[in-house]
């Protein structure tokens, strides 16, 4: 009986969902709501996004589609557009009639005119976001470079799960001597280089594009609606941490977050392995990484950390 109940709940759901989006629809296409503030997650994959997105998705003051928008994106700028070469998505391609897209969809679907989205492409195209929406607010999420490439290289051990975009490639992908042949997360100019390395020599290279890619951007953005979050200080007091990022963000963060982010890191979001830092020394990977940072160096001290 229960579930009979459970499956009636379950459709009245669905209907009232639709009802609700068309009705959004139409009062939007009435009086053309603009956007107001929308926040973007970005940071490199496996940097802790997935956690500061769910995190800022509980904040009833925004809206949230509540699951990673990289299909979406793809489908109004797809890759195959710049020849593969990268997943980022030049200003240039900022028009009125795509902000209005763009703001319609996320106001149909949220109820909410602000709003909070994430995809970790997007990094690689806060020029393009900036221009769609000049009043934007970017929340770059920092995790040191040897717990996310150890995390990146354990990611790319799920290809099923990161790199279903990457089916049509048009290039032969052997990482690893041949032992990794999708390609997982995103691209980034360059990556072509890359088809035949070292798994640890291409997830160096990801972590090294994707936050040259956002410092660089950083300096377009207005120092108020530019937030930093460093993923260890999110370990050690994840409400302190994140009741600063929502006063930055202008978000109320109330008895109800609060209690949210107390609790956050005993239900971690999307991790492989218990959540602590430094977790990269002992975890199998250490040689392959110590090889590679080098390699990061640079990027990890605009970072503001010390390898």
């Amino acid at each position: 009986m229960d579930e009979f109940w459970d499956k009636v709940r379950k459709t009245l759901k669905f209907y009232r969902d639709g009802w609700l989006r068309r009705g959004r629809g139409y009062w939007w296409d009435q009086a053309k709501p603009a956007a107001e503030r929308p926040i973007f997650i970005v940071g490199c994959s496996r940097a802790g996004t997935t956690l500061v997105y769910k995190t800022f998705s509980e904040c009833r003051a925004l809206g949230s589609l509540q699951r990673e928008t990289h299909d979406f994106w793809a489908g109004l700028h797809p890759p195959s557009e710049r020849n593969w070469d990268t997943h980022a998505i030049f200003p240039e391609s900022a028009t009125p009639e795509e902000r209005d897209f763009i703001t319609r969809f996320f106001f149909v679907h949220t109820g909410k005119q602000r709003f909070v989205d994430k995809n970790n492409q997007n990094g690689l195209s806060i020029p393009y976001l900036k221009a769609l929406f000049p009043d934007a607010y970017f929340i770059y999420v920092k995790r040191n470079p040897g717990d996310n490439i150890h995390s990146l290289m354990e990611g790319w051990k799920r290809s099923d799960e990161f790199a279903t975009w990457s089916d049509s490639l048009p290039a032969e992908v052997a990482v690893d001597g041949g032992d990794y042949a999708r390609w997982c997360f995103f691209l980034a100019d360059g990556w072509r280089e890359l088809t035949e390395a070292s798994l640890e020599e291409v997830c160096a290279f990801q972590y090294r594009a994707m936050n040259e890619a956002i410092l660089d951007a950083k300096a377009e953005i207005p120092a108020e609606r530019w937030v930093e979050i460093v993923y260890e200080d999110l370990l050690e007091d994840p409400v302190a941490g994140f009741a600063s990022a929502f006063k930055r963000a202008e978000l109320p963060f109330d008895a109800h977050m609060e209690k949210h982010c107390a609790g956050v890191l005993a239900k971690p979001y999307n991790a492989f392995s218990e959540i602590r830092a430094e977790k990269w020394r002992d975890k199998g990977n250490r040689d392959r990484i110590e090889a590679v940072l080098p390699r990061v160096a640079e990027v990890t001290a605009r970072m503001g950390y010390r390898v």
